[in-house]
């Protein structure tokens, strides 16, 4: 008989493992580990490593200690395409940390037409929840199998029914367990996918209605079926359909059935709450102090606005209330027009470390072309593979490509990386329209390739502006 722990050590033993997540890596090997995706950059990776191994330190000290130590958030200030995101992004998922990216130029001071700043937290609960119950789900799918198994074999073979005073007889018993067994066996091996069965499903809810309006209520969705409990929503139909359909409709139902909704929420919030990471990209579009018109009015009150919720508030969602204090806010910006001076003094405060992403050149896009696990030239090969064609890129075709990306950087914007994708587009288009008909399966691609293709383009200047 399985022992059950009392509630509190299952809670201990959850949180235990939200530790445990982080505590994995060290600063060296979360560095490491960023490095297979993002070349360059070292000042950006040791920060951020630093600041995500600080989390499991504070978790170690004593309460009334660790409620003092507030996350150090980090400003990241370079050109487009060398990084930020991607560093922040990879940083989440190293940890299954909650993460959210989102462009502080969406949002509005309170007051006027748009989105509030408190809005990303609400955005954040939402995902860890999904996150969560997920993961809740996956645990819980054997024990949902075996009662979906038993479910359909129920339908094809129900129970024989006793009549009054009437017992069921061994032989009879024994023969309706080899007749179960039987189409047991089959259902496993699929020979019953197509066979039709009737089950009963859930009539279609009237989806959630919605308020937008400018004092950050655009998030609270009226549930009407909560509101008249049984009204909307559910009502079951009987339906027939093939055992593969139903296996997978009934499955979902009965992993609903398993999961504790409230312990979902609650997990969901202890991880937005201590390894939470939002990401606020273009922070230097809401820079400056504005004049008192034009349509930046309302740029130093976002600042305002953000002050609060990434120095630790509370923050009312439909999941409950959620704390900031412990969110790790990682600010970006290319900061080409403003400064991180010109932000307020108060903000500027929020983001104690700040570490400055160099621009890439040639060697930088050499590496990044081949490197990386999920480098370019890789993913161009994956994709034509999948049509029976090989290509093979020489070393003097990459160095081209890298010099043509870093001319054309210099000459035009420099939005970095994402330039490789314009000309690796360019170069591969031609094989990438022909493949399915191409009788040659190898294909080479040298420095003399990527010229012809690119020539033209690099010798027209307008023409480059348009295309490059």
């Amino acid at each position: 008989m399985p022992i059950s722990l009392p509630d509190s050590l299952e809670k201990f033993s959850e949180e235990k493992k939200e530790i445990d997540r982080e505590a994995e890596l060290t600063p060296k090997q979360i560095v490491a580990e960023l490095d297979k995706y993002i070349v360059g950059q070292k000042e950006a990776k040791k920060a951020v490593a630093i600041a995500l191994r600080n989390r499991f330190r504070r978790r170690k000290l004593p309460p009334e200690l660790a409620d003092e130590i507030a996350p150090k958030n980090i400003l990241m200030i370079g050109p487009t395409g060398v990084g930020k995101t991607e560093i922040s992004r990879r940083l989440a998922k190293l940890t299954s940390s909650p993460f959210l990216k989102v462009e502080a130029s969406k949002f509005t001071e309170v007051g006027y037409v748009g989105r509030d700043v408190e809005s990303m937290i609400r955005d954040l609960m939402n995902l860890a929840v999904e996150m969560v119950k997920s993961e809740k789900l996956e645990e819980v799918r054997e024990k949902a199998e075996r009662n979906v198994e038993e479910k359909i074999l129920d339908i094809l073979l129900p129970p024989p029914r006793r009549r009054l005073n009437d017992v069921l007889s061994k032989e009879e018993y024994e023969r309706f367990q080899q007749t179960r067994e039987k189409l047991r066996k089959q259902l496993r091996e699929g020979l019953l996918d197509d066979r039709k069965i009737e089950i009963e499903v859930k009539e279609s809810a009237i989806p959630p209605l919605e308020i937008y309006s400018g004092s950050g209520m655009e998030e609270i969705g009226i549930q009407i079926q909560e509101i008249i409990p049984g009204f909307f929503g559910k009502r079951t139909k009987r339906r027939r359909v093939k055992i593969k359909e139903a296996w997978d409709y009934l499955l979902e139902d009965e992993q609903k059935k398993l999961i504790d909704m409230e312990e979902v929420v609650r997990l969901a919030r202890q991880r937005v709450e201590q390894s939470g990471i939002i990401f606020l990209d273009e922070i230097d579009k809401i820079a400056g102090r504005e004049s008192g018109h034009g349509p930046d009015v309302s740029r130093e009150g976002v600042q305002r606005d953000l002050l609060p919720i990434i120095e630790g508030t509370t923050v009312n969602t439909k999941y409950g209330i959620v704390r900031t204090d412990h969110i790790l806010f990682i600010g970006a910006g290319a900061f080409h027009v403003s400064k991180p001076s010109d932000l307020i003094p108060e903000l500027q405060g929020r983001f104690p470390i700040r570490v400055e992403l160099k621009p890439l050149g040639k060697e930088d896009f050499i590496r990044i072309l081949v490197e990386p696990e999920n480098a370019l030239i890789k993913q161009y090969k994956a994709l034509l593979q999948t049509e029976g064609i090989e290509v093979d890129f020489t070393p003097d075709a990459i160095e081209e490509i890298a010099e043509i990306a870093e001319k054309v950087n210099e000459e035009m914007e420099n939005i970095g990386a994402r330039r490789l994708h314009t000309i690796m587009e360019k170069v591969m288009e031609d094989i990438s329209f022909e493949a399915p008909d191409l009788p040659e399966k190898k294909i080479v691609i040298d420095r003399k390739y990527v010229r012809e293709k690119l020539q033209d383009i690099l010798k027209d200047q307008d023409l480059q502006k348009f295309i490059l």
